[in-house]
């Protein structure tokens, strides 16, 4: 775990090098949650009884909705969220794939 000083409030920020250093901060963040993400996709290709169950376009379609209503009631853009949640899913179904071929091919 990162020992960076967390992201400032953006209404506070009253410089670009603050708005900048709050991305920053945010970015290291996202990409730490990310990492999280895959590898509960790691434990489901590990899980799963066959290949062919990896992909779930109902569970898909019920994720990307997950993030499009969480998005709107955070107040941000639902549609980019949803469009951004849409790759990574795919990403995610790509990497367990990929997981799955190389632990049990």
């Amino acid at each position: 775990m990162s020992t960076a000083a967390p992201a400032p409030d953006p209404a506070a920020c009253t410089t670009m090098a603050e708005v900048r250093a709050g991305v920053d901060a945010l970015d290291r963040e996202l990409v730490a949650l990310l990492a999280r993400r895959f590898r509960f996709m790691a434990a489901a290709a590990r899980i799963k009884p066959d290949r062919g169950a990896v992909r779930d376009e109902a569970r898909k379609a019920t994720v990307i909705a997950q993030a499009r209503r969480a998005a709107e009631e955070a107040g941000a853009p639902a549609d980019i969220i949803a469009a951004l949640w849409e790759q990574l899913v795919e990403a995610s179904i790509a990497y367990e794939l990929a997981t799955f071929d190389r632990t049990r091919g």
